[in-house]
Order: structure tokens, then sequence, then C-alpha cells
């Protein structure tokens, strides 16, 4: 069964006692702890930054699983590779591709609307290299579902997955990233030159 929201962001997720202490043993392990509180909500939009490195999916993943949070994620097509879709997809993943950015705009906006309700997460710059400008699909897509952006960080400096504030975006792409962006400029990432 998928990891899918129907009723609110604070709402746990049936997992197995193992799968939850997983979570919070990896963290642990690494020094990690989780900082904030989980808003109850029915529809919200997760953005994750800085996004620097493929650690950044494990922490945040270890992060979901000790939490036992009930959170879909998108994230690029190719790392869903044949052998571990059914893993990627049972923590929640939805493959996308990104030559068709409204296919993925309209299959959440969808998503939504069967279920009553869902929690997505994504990386807002889209990749883990250094991008000039953010794309602004995170922004339609919290336009499609009216709903607000739940700001969480990865702080390398501290070893935190910060659970931040819910944004409420203006309806102007321009002012939202600019507002957006000096929110994460607070936080380390792990290769800070590429964020």
């Amino acid at each position: 069964r998928d990891c899918l929201l129907s009723r609110g962001l604070g709402d746990v997720y049936k997992r197995q006692a193992l799968t939850r202490w997983f979570g919070r043993t990896v963290l642990t392990i690494f020094g990690w702890q989780v900082v904030g509180s989980i808003p109850s909500i029915k529809r919200v939009l997760i953005i994750v930054a800085p996004h620097t490195s493929n650690w950044d999916f494990v922490f945040a993943m270890a992060a979901v699983l000790g939490l036992n949070l009930r959170v879909r994620w998108l994230g690029k097509h190719t790392i869903f590779k044949p052998g571990a879709v059914w893993f990627m997809r049972w923590l929640g993943g939805i493959p996308t591709n990104r030559e068709q950015p409204e296919d993925i705009v309209q299959y959440v906006a969808d998503l939504s609307n069967r279920e009553d309700g869902v929690a997505i997460g994504l990386a807002p710059e889209g990749t883990r290299s250094k991008v000039s400008r953010w794309k602004t699909g995170f922004l339609r897509i919290a336009k499609l579902l009216d709903c607000p952006i739940l700001l969480i960080s990865l702080d390398f400096q501290g070893k935190q997955f910060i659970i931040g504030d819910l944004y409420h975006p203006t309806g102007d792409y321009e002012t939202d990233l600019i507002a957006i962006k000096t929110y994460y400029g607070g936080f380390q990432a792990k290769y800070p030159e590429k964020f």
C-alpha cells in the first residue's frame, strides 16, 4: 500500500514498528535530529532544500520513516531503477519526467482529488547541481491544489531535519520564489557551492 495522505499530514501511516525504528536509527547513527512539529493539514506541498547530494534523500526518507508520515514525493524517473521500483514506490515515490512538467502537475491534482487530500514532497531546485533559477513547477502544484507549502530544511551544519513554517503562496511566482529562496539561505547544504 502506498504512503498516501487521506486525512491529514499529522496522521501516521501504519508501518511496522521495525520500519519506524530503522528510520530513527539511521538518523541517530549519523547524529541527525528532527526539529519542529508536523502540522495537521489535509492538503500540503512539502519542499525540502537545500538539495545538493544523494545524502539528502537518505536523511529525508529516514525522517519520514522515523516520524511515520504519510507522504508521497516526486523524483526523477531515472532513479526508479529496475529491481528497485517497488521499493521506491513503497517509500511513496512518484516517478516524474521533467520533459513533461504539465503532466506532473495534473497527475498530482488528480491524485489529490481522488484521495481527498495529499501530502507531496519534492526538492524545489529540481536537481543536485547549482541552478541560477528555480523552476516554478512546485508553485503551480500548490496553486492547483490550493494548499500551503511546508518548508523543510536539511541543515548539514547542525545535522538537523527542520520542519519549518507553512508558506502561503501569494500567486506572484517571482515574489514567492524570492521569499522561499531567502528562507532557505539560512541553512547549510552538504555542498554549499552547489546551492
